[in-house]
């Protein structure tokens, strides 16, 4: 992945996440955030 790639999904990312927070409201953040915490404990079942 070069440089350039990776800075426009960090601004796509980050525009999605300002959109979501000033605009939208649906709480997208914190969906993240239980999913991740999901991810992490199915994968430290496979440990």
């Amino acid at each position: 992945m070069s440089n350039t790639v990776a800075l426009g999904l960090i601004l796509c990312i980050a525009a999605f996440l300002a959109l979501d927070h000033y605009v939208l409201q649906l709480g997208a953040p914190l969906f993240l955030a239980r999913k991740f915490t999901d991810l992490l404990e199915w994968v430290a079942f496979w440990r």
